[in-house]
């Protein structure tokens, strides 16, 4: 078995432990050591006996060291995504200690890094590696128990109330959730997983309570979880109260109790373990020894799956699938009990280094007539992001990628969405870089009359005195044209709105508008703002959309030359490899909504196209986008970095009138 020769990030007390657990793992060998302070960087090397070259002071040394193959993070929690990230690209594997992340948002991004590097990555969740946890799953698998019906499982102590202690400190993300709540929460949803033959549940609700101390983070925090299959689970935590710390599993059949399932053995082993267990009435203990400290068992898990070229831990360790689900459901426990992080937060949601590729091509730029800065051509969506923390890693990658225009709307999220892209942009102090399009009046509220109010709404959320580009967010033909006209006039005329536009209006009703504008001396409506996709729309993916991918609408835009924002631009999907698919509701889905035959066509021309190309297919389909002969902008809705850097090869795709002629099935093959 090859050795896996170990760096560790964070000389401090549970890098200690997992130091002693190198020492006893077989296939690891501790080789070096980082941190920022001298003296207990020094005081460490020392006790592990480390050379003067296996010292680091700069973390981007360490993460450069030829002569480490992996790196175990364990900084404080706000550190993790940023230093985990720049070790991964510098092609090291990671052991990340928990919790991986501040959120899930930074965990997806680091798991992506790890996707497009190629490298381990794992988050240190010690425990899951001990024998009791893989017994405790034979013992369910077997049926020995019954049906899972209920899990509950704590983990609290009391620590000396110190502000200055990073478990009291809001800036570097302290508090019971995030310190001990990976633990019972990862056990829950692993049992959970395991009772409906997966590696993991997500729970469908989550409800919690929660004390929150003076320094504003949780010190005791209580969840109650439901999980597909009709299972529950208690979680409880604590960093200012001594909790049983045990763990129990729910059978109709009977029970399994773990009475001490996080840390036996942990400093220095025997790592000894007992399960009772209760079946038809019969109580049995099964005691599980080991000479070894806890943490041998996680740098051998880890260090074998490197040796062996895998990117993820085999089970019961965590994939990064589940330690994406794990932080989401921490993520909604914190809410659930008002520990959001914030704009005020920066400090923990900080924008993170090198979550793109390098080599990526950035978005081009183009000009509208009426606005004083020119507008990415990628545009991003920005519904489905409740809270600043979730969207701030993927706004962020797009303006590091030069993207600036970001779209919302009135209804999206009953506000929420608004609310957090205005935090964002707050924090990031990007008021006068961005270009935000802002929607207002949708059905049924789509009158003259609610269109101030509304953006005077959507204006506060976005915390911003106007906004560049507005559109009404729907028609209503019941209402004289001009009505809308004079409504958005006066709203540009005091200076609340830039140009303007519509979407999912007819050419006939935008003409009609325009034709009243000149009419009567006003500003017309700019922007069109329809599905425009290289797959046709062949069913609306809600009531009252419009598709610009018509032969009419396509001339009447070339010789207008309006500008078009197109929603959907990717169709929801229709051009991903065929597992990608079914993220959306059946009903909303892209298959439901472009499916036909001449889509088909279109995409096999697309997948043929992007061959030659070397991008992936929905890269063609932005492309075709792009290379209107109007002025074009695709609407994107990328939900993670990840995913823009799949979509940004399309920026360097310049297709010509012809291909893109082909492509929509108006030539045929050549």
């Amino acid at each position: 078995m090859t050795e896996i020769r170990w760096g560790i990030i964070g000389p401090g007390y549970i890098a200690r432990h997992f130091a002693d657990g190198v020492a006893e793992a077989p296939s690891a060998r501790l080789t070096a050591v980082a941190g920022r302070n001298p003296e207990r960087l020094r005081r460490f090397a020392d006790l592990y006996r480390l050379p003067e070259a296996g010292r680091h002071v700069d973390l981007r040394e360490i993460c450069a060291d030829s002569r480490i193959d992996a790196l175990y993070i364990a900084t404080p929690h706000p550190a993790h995504a940023d230093i985990a990230i720049m070790a991964m690209r510098c092609g090291k594997h990671v052991l990340c200690e928990k919790p991986a992340a501040v959120t899930a948002a930074q965990v997806t991004a680091m798991t992506e890094v790890a996707a497009q590097q190629g490298v381990f990555f794992m988050e240190g969740l010690m425990y899951r590696c001990h024998p009791q946890i893989e017994r405790m799953l034979g013992i369910i698998r077997s049926g020995e128990i019954g049906d899972i019906r209920h899990i509950r499982a704590s983990f609290g102590f009391e620590a000396p109330f110190d502000p200055s202690s990073r478990l009291y400190d809001r800036a570097l993300a302290g508090g019971a959730i995030l310190d001990v709540g990976p633990y019972p929460v990862s056990f829950a949803r692993l049992v959970a997983g395991y009772a409906l033959d997966r590696p993991y549940s997500d729970p469908a609700d989550i409800r919690g309570i929660g004390h929150i101390g003076e320094t504003g983070v949780d010190e005791e925090a209580y969840a109650l979880l439901h999980f597909p299959g009709d299972i529950t689970a208690e979680c409880a935590v604590a960093i200012r109260r001594k909790m049983d710390n045990e763990a129990l599993v729910v059978g109709n059949n009977g029970s399994i109790r773990l009475s001490d399932p996080w840390m036996p053995g942990h400093k220095t082993g025997p790592s000894n373990a007992a399960l009772e267990i209760t079946a038809a009435g019969v109580i049995r203990v099964e005691h599980i020894r080991r000479p070894q400290q806890l943490f041998a068992f996680e740098a051998e898990v880890a260090s074998q799956a490197i040796a062996r070229g895998l990117t993820e831990p085999p089970e019961p360790a965590p994939g990064w699938g589940d330690s994406i689900g794990n932080a989401t459901t921490l993520d909604r426990w914190r809410a659930e009990i008002g520990y959001d992080f914030g704009a005020a937060d920066t400090t923990v949601t900080r924008t993170i280094a090198g979550v793109l590729p390098a080599g990526l091509p950035e978005v081009p730029h183009r000009t509208i007539p009426g606005l004083d800065r020119a507008v990415s051509t990628l545009i991003m969506g920005c519904d489905h992001r409740d809270r600043f923390a979730d969207g701030a890693p993927t706004w962020d990658a797009f303006m590091e990628a030069g993207g600036n225009a970001f779209d919302t709307a009135f209804v999206y999220g009953a506000g929420r969405h608004e609310a957090a892209l205005g935090e964002w942009i707050a924090a990031r102090g990007v008021s006068e870089d961005v270009v935000v399009t802002a929607k207002g009046a949708h059905s049924p509220y789509c009158l003259p009359g609610n269109i101030e109010p509304q953006l005077a709404m959507s204006l506060d959320r976005l915390q911003l005195d106007r906004v560049p580009i507005y559109i009404l967010h729907r028609d209503n033909p019941q209402v004289p044209v001009g009505e809308f006209v004079d409504a958005l006039n006066r709203l540009h005329a005091a200076g609340r709105i830039g140009v303007f536009g519509g979407s999912n209006w007819s050419v006939a009703r935008f003409e009609e508008a325009n034709a009243y504008a000149a009419a009567n001396g006003l500003e017309p409506l700019r922007i069109l703002n329809n599905n425009l996709s290289l797959a046709v729309m062949e069913r609306p993916v809600w009531p009252g959309c419009e598709t610009a991918n018509d032969p009419q609408t396509l001339a009447w835009l070339r010789a207008s030359r309006v500008v078009h924002l197109s929603w959907s631009s990717q169709a929801r999907g229709y051009f991903q490899p065929e597992a990608l698919r079914g993220r959306l509701p059946e009903a909303t889905g892209p298959e439901r909504c472009f499916g036909s035959p001449d889509n088909a066509e279109r995409r096999r021309r697309a997948a043929r196209l992007a061959k030659d190309r070397g991008v992936p297919v929905h890269c063609i389909a932005t492309a075709w986008v792009l290379a209107q002969e109007f002025p074009s902008f695709a609407l994107i809705g990328p939900r993670s970095p990840g995913e823009i850097a799949t979509t940004l090869p399309a920026c360097a795709v310049d297709l010509t009138a012809e291909e893109a002629a082909w492509l929509n099935l108006e030539k045929s093959v050549g």
